[in-house]
Order: structure tokens, then sequence, then C-alpha cells
């Protein structure tokens, strides 16, 4: 990778990569690259990391996998799941399906499972599939079973729960988030840190890393256009529609300066996965890699990921 010309790589941190920068949010669509081009592009753009994305995009025989990912040169960060905390009466499935990506997330060597909680608008048509607001006993449910799911997963995986705050989800507000974290277990809970999507929800990730700093150890960086922003709250459009609008944006266009989460991230006492995100669905092909290139050059010259990307 290229030294970078600005600030001094910072030794906590690991720059990687996930197909959501390749415009990939399902298992399977005709609007995604297919998962060899993923791949190829993303060790062509000079990562060394990646996190998995959605379970069934790339190949889940853990040896296939390891060995498409090994020889190009790549490790594994964190698996990437969905599930509904919220909802008592979905445990089940959402712990049948837990379990197969942490297992597939542990056979290729890594520690961390993004958890993604739901939406409450469809991702293509923007509608409401249910109400924005939770109730007290759902917030109750979904304490208890992030717990449960983060003892699960460190007892037979040795996998670390990390909970993704999500525009247009129950977990999306800097309140919402801090109530998650308030409400769970340290030992058992961290938060995926998604810049934009606390940007998006209105929050401040700076705060956010400072403040509850024991429980970040993975970042996703991505930046988010402020006039897109301000269209989606005078508007009261869905993400998906944001998205299509260009809300996610290459840095240091948008908000949060990612120079100032990389200073904030430096203080923290882990090491400390950051993958970049930069929502695209759904997009030419030829769009991503060379985004992906752009976006790596930066964050070097920030200090994030030029030294120790192999460690």
């Amino acid at each position: 990778m290229s030294t970078p010309t600005g600030a001094e790589p910072a030794d906590n941190l690991v720059l990687g990569s996930a197909p959501d920068s390749w415009g990939v949010w399902f298992p399977d669509d005709e609007h995604q690259t297919p998962w060899y081009r993923f791949l190829d592009e993303l060790a062509g753009a000079g990562y060394s990391w990646l996190e998995l994305g959605p379970y069934g995009y790339l190949p889940t025989d853990p040896s296939r996998l390891a060995a498409e990912v090994d020889r190009r040169g790549l490790r594994v960060s964190g698996g990437t799941a969905f599930g509904a905390l919220h909802r008592a009466d979905a445990w089940d499935d959402t712990l049948a399906t837990i379990r197969k990506v942490a297992a597939l997330t542990r056979a290729v060597g890594a520690h961390h499972l993004v958890f993604i909680p739901p939406m409450y608008r469809d991702e293509k048509t923007g509608r409401f599939t249910e109400s924005p607001e939770l109730p007290e006993d759902a917030w109750r449910t979904v304490h208890r079973g992030a717990n449960e799911l983060g003892k699960i997963l460190l007892n037979d995986y040795d996998v670390r729960l990390c909970l993704h705050s999500h525009a247009d989800s129950h977990i999306q507000s800097q309140p919402e988030i801090e109530r998650f974290l308030d409400g769970t277990n340290p030992d058992y809970v961290s938060l995926c840190l998604d810049t934009g999507h606390v940007a998006y929800g209105g929050g401040d990730a700076v705060d956010l890393i400072r403040r509850y700093s024991e429980r970040v150890d993975y970042v996703h960086i991505k930046q988010m256009d402020p006039e897109v922003l301000a269209q989606v709250r005078a508007e009261d459009l869905s993400f998906g529609e944001a998205v299509k609008r260009g809300v996610c944006v290459e840095p240091p266009a948008g908000e949060p300066a990612p120079d100032s989460v990389i200073d904030a991230l430096r203080e923290v006492d882990a090491r400390v996965f950051v993958i970049v995100e930069q929502d695209l669905y759904p997009c030419d092909f030829d769009v991503p890699q060379p985004v992906a290139i752009r976006t790596r050059r930066y964050l070097n010259s920030c200090g994030l990921g030029a030294r120790h990307q192999k460690a």
C-alpha cells in the first residue's frame, strides 16, 4: 500500500472495505457485481481486509471462501448478519441465522459479527413496514436479546456481537444508540459505529467514540452529503431513496470529517477495524473500484491503513 503523505499512521487502526462499497446489499441481485469481481477489485484497490457482507453473496463453504480470500492476499475482519431483536417471536429464526454467519466468520479467522437491525421502511419501495417508534416492552426485548445473543456468540464461536445502528431502523438516532448501549452488557455487546449512519440520524460519531470508547472496536467509515440529508428531512425520504440521490459521498466531501473520526479512534485502547462503506446500490459495475482507490488513498493520508495491514 502507498505511504501516506499526511498524518502518521495509527498503530491501532486497521483499514478494510466491504461489499457495500461495491453496491452490494443483498445475497443475490441482478444489479450487483459478481462476488469474484468484487474480491478481485478489492485486492486490486489496495485493501488487505474485508467484511463478508450479506450471507450468501460470497461463498458460504468455509474451505472455498478461505481459498478465494487467501489467493488474493486478503483477510476477513468480520461477518455481517441481519435480525429482529425487538420481536420475541423472531428469536429462533434470528438465532439460527446468526449461528450460520458466526460459524462461517470464525472459520475464516474473524472475531466480529456486525448485526444490523431491520429497517422499518422497505429498502426498495420506501414503504413503511412497521412503526418507527419502539414501545417500552420492545426495548426490553432488544436489550435482553442482544445480551443473550452476545453471550452465545462469545462462548460458542469466540465472535463478538457488534450492533450496527442504521438509517430507518429503531436504533438510528444518538439517543437510541445510547439507550441500546446503556441497556446492554459491555462484556457481550459492542457497537459497530457507522459514522455515516450516525450522521444520518443526527448524531455525533466523535462524541460516541469518546464517551463509549470501551464499546467501539469496529467501525464503518462513511460520509453523508449534508444537502441530501436536508432533502431527507424536508421530504421524508427513505434511506433507499437517499442513496439513489447520492447521500453517501467520497471523503472528505461529507459529514462527519474523516480526520476527526480517525483522531478520536487513535485514542481507543484497542485494535479497531475501520471498514470503508459507501452505499452505492444500485450502480454500474465499473463505478466502485475507482471510488475505492481514491477513498483508500485519502484515508491513508489521514493516517489510516498504511501500516500493519497484514498483521
